[in-house]
């Protein structure tokens, strides 16, 4: 584990986070551009980081969220079910380069990809931080 995750704690993404985590393609379309991006998968990212994963997510595990914050204050939210690979089956990446190349200041260093999302509102684009919070 990288550090102890706090709910509500917002930690910054760094490339650390993602070192040897297994990487998972994801194709998307957005505005007419058609890209394959490349990352591990949030889920896998969040359980190196403390989150509640495998056989613990469930109970009062199932009410957290993660939220994933941009440089210009963009966010989203998943929850922690949603992400998990045997529960939500969303592929969510958090993507460090796409089409083979590093991403670029306009895009990254870091982007949410997401399998199956045919609008990019939730493809975070410049992904600064990673919080997890209860959902009351």
């Amino acid at each position: 584990m990288l550090e102890a995750l706090a709910l509500n704690m917002a930690v910054p993404v760094e490339p650390a986070m993602i070192a040897g985590l297994p990487t998972h393609d994801v194709t998307l379309t957005h505005h007419g551009e058609t890209q394959t991006c490349t990352g591990p998968l949030l889920a896998d990212v969040m359980a190196r980081l403390g989150a509640p994963s495998g056989s613990a997510l469930r109970g009062p595990a199932l009410l957290m969220a993660v939220v994933v914050e941009a440089r210009d204050g963009y966010r989203v939210a998943f929850t922690l079910g949603e992400l998990d690979p045997l529960l939500g089956k969303a592929e969510v990446v958090l993507a460090d380069r796409c089409n083979g190349v590093m991403l670029d200041a306009e895009d990254g260093p870091f982007r949410l990809a997401i399998e199956g999302d045919t609008r990019g509102a939730r493809s975070v684009r410049q992904v600064v931080s990673l919080q997890l919070v209860a959902v009351p």
